[in-house]
């Protein structure tokens, strides 16, 4: 995907974000749902785009927020488990290039062949992540990274912008 697409793209969420003010949960609802949609309508080999976000009651447990693809039974993971967990106890990015080959992985779909987890920060700790699956092995290359490192960055300020 050309950097152009992955530009436009950011620019728009940036332009989304704006429109949240502060202390409206329901803004950073709308702000997740529009990202998953964005990304998911542009980028086909993102066949699942979804945010985990920290449960404020349990830091140990990351929550299914806003997704676009296939249903998981996956809405509640413990950091200490799956790739999700391990971006968060890591904090930081992690790109598997082959699910079948990480033991970590938390089996959602037949179909996925890699996945990319992108944690968000905000005051300067992990509250949540973005969580990418493809159909394709190998999908997610340093140009993805970078692009879903700048969507999160907008995540991470519309939610300081929210608290404080």
């Amino acid at each position: 995907m050309s950097q152009e697409v992955h530009d436009r793209i950011v620019a728009e969420i940036e332009n989304f974000a704006r429109g949240v003010g502060s202390g409206e949960d329901r803004g950073l609802a709308a702000l997740e749902q529009f990202i998953v949609e964005r990304i998911a309508r542009d980028l086909p080999a993102y066949n699942w785009v979804g945010f985990y976000m920290l449960d404020p009651d349990d830091a140990e447990t990351l929550v299914l927020g806003s997704f676009v693809g296939a249903a998981t039974e996956h809405v509640r993971i413990p950091v200490s488990r799956g790739i999700c967990g391990a971006a968060v106890a890591q904090g930081a990015t992690i790109v598997v290039d082959d699910v079948n080959a990480d033991p970590r992985y938390l089996a959602c779909s037949l179909e996925t062949r890699s996945e990319i987890v992108v944690p968000i920060r905000a005051h300067d700790r992990i509250v949540g992540e973005i969580d990418i699956d493809s159909h394709r092995a190998a999908a997610f290359g340093a140009e993805d990274r970078a692009f879903l490192e700048r969507c999160a960055e907008v995540v991470g300020k519309c939610i300081e912008k929210s608290r404080d």
